[in-house]
């Protein structure tokens, strides 16, 4: 028994003698047919060779974006990509007592990540005394769950000028090839209109044959935007972009949200109530719908199952329920200003509520502790340096 454990042992470091010593050309290759940034990382830290020879962004951003306002003032842009990822322990250490944790992380510069809120564009000011400062995101089991991009400003704009720099609000979608060197990116004009920046313009672009978009997304590999009517259309990059009607209108909520889930693309219907002023602060319910591709149709879905909506300030994005500890699948995790109390928006929990699709109950996180658990605060086996010690 002895000699054939030390024969499968000798068997596996010649094994991985020989995946070291693969060609580099070879390594850069599988790199770049990699889906995610976090099987990028898989595969950088199977061995020290490895490591060296993958660059950690094979698929680099843009780097700046010379958008210029309508007074001539050029702002520039750089584009920040956080991924949103579900951190559990490892399948052998897996207990039914022990939940995944929810997080997002921002990497604009190499080899450093800040914690963001999931729903929200704040960093987590607060961590734990204890909070680890280097993470090693091998020890667990990670799965990405969706990637948000942001633009950000590389210089602050000066005084007075915020309604001429403003160029854009709400969701980016982005795309590139597989090299990085030809890119797409749609987001939200100021003026409510679809807007485009491909690689090679030089600014921003207005689609005028949508001129009021809610939300938009890159889903099965092409652009879908949807008004505040729920008129969806897929957008198809040219000169001039092609708009293509995917579904009709939806008469009902307020505000429309696109939401990939399972593979399907889904969106959620917002109801606001008129609060003072005749503004509308605070949502009262939802509605969930799927797109009928076929039929050219929205069609309400009213159980969600296992799965959990989240509607995030700049991105949206599904997760399993059974995944945390506690948590029920068919709801919907939203942000609401309504949930700010007193400009604390560094809290947690802060402008986040949850919804139940089944019984209609909806409230701020804060008053649902077992779903609250999902964001924050960090799970004990964070903490710990050997996880075999669960």
């Amino acid at each position: 028994m002895q000699a054939q454990t030390q024969s499968r042992k000798l068997q596996l470091n010649s094994s991985m003698a020989r995946w070291s010593q693969l060609p580099k050309d070879l390594l850069l290759l599988i790199a770049q047919r990699l889906n995610t940034h976090f099987d990028l990382l898989c595969l950088r830290s199977v061995c020290s060779s490895w490591h060296a020879c993958v660059p950690s962004r094979p698929h680099p951003l843009p780097s700046r974006f010379p958008i210029l306002p309508t007074n001539g003032t050029s702002w520039g842009l750089y584009l920040s990509r956080r991924t949103i990822l579900c951190l559990g322990l490892p399948e052998s250490h897996c207990q039914p007592t022990i939940g995944s944790w929810l997080i997002k992380v921002e990497e604009d510069v190499p080899d450093m990540a800040h914690l963001v809120n999931p729903l929200s564009t704040f960093q987590f000011k607060h961590l734990p005394p204890n909070f680890p400062k280097t993470f090693d995101f091998s020890r667990f089991r990670v799965s990405e769950l969706g990637q948000e991009y942001v633009l950000q400003y590389m210089n602050h704009r000066p005084s007075g000028e915020a309604d001429v720099g403003s160029l854009h609000k709400g969701k980016v979608a982005f795309s590139s090839t597989s090299n990085g060197e030809d890119f797409v990116m749609l987001t939200i004009h100021v003026s409510g209109k679809l807007a485009m920046f491909r690689h090679g313009n030089k600014r921003l672009k207005t689609i005028d044959d949508m001129p009021s978009c809610d939300d938009l997304i890159f889903f099965n590999g092409e652009f879908y935007a949807v008004d505040n009517t729920g008129r969806t259309v897929v957008v198809a990059i040219g000169s001039p972009p092609v708009l293509s009607l995917i579904a009709d209108s939806v008469i009902g909520g307020n505000k429309k949200s696109l939401v990939e889930s399972n593979g399907e693309l889904l969106m959620v219907d917002t109801y606001f109530d008129q609060g003072i002023h005749g503004i509308m602060n605070r949502a009262v319910r939802f509605k969930v719908f799927k797109l009928d591709q076929i039929g050219h149709m929205w069609v309400e879905v009213e159980n969600l199952g296992d799965r959990i909506l989240f509607l995030g300030e700049k991105s949206t994005f599904s997760a399993l329920a059974s995944e945390f500890c506690g948590c029920e699948g068919n709801c919907i995790y939203y942000t609401n200003s309504f949930f700010f109390p007193n400009d604390q928006e560094d809290d947690a929990y802060t402008g986040i509520g949850i919804f139940n699709l089944e019984n209609g109950n909806l409230g701020p996180l804060s008053s649902f502790p077992d779903y609250s658990k999902v964001i924050w605060p960090p799970p004990a086996w964070v903490y710990i340096d050997n996880i075999g010690d669960i």
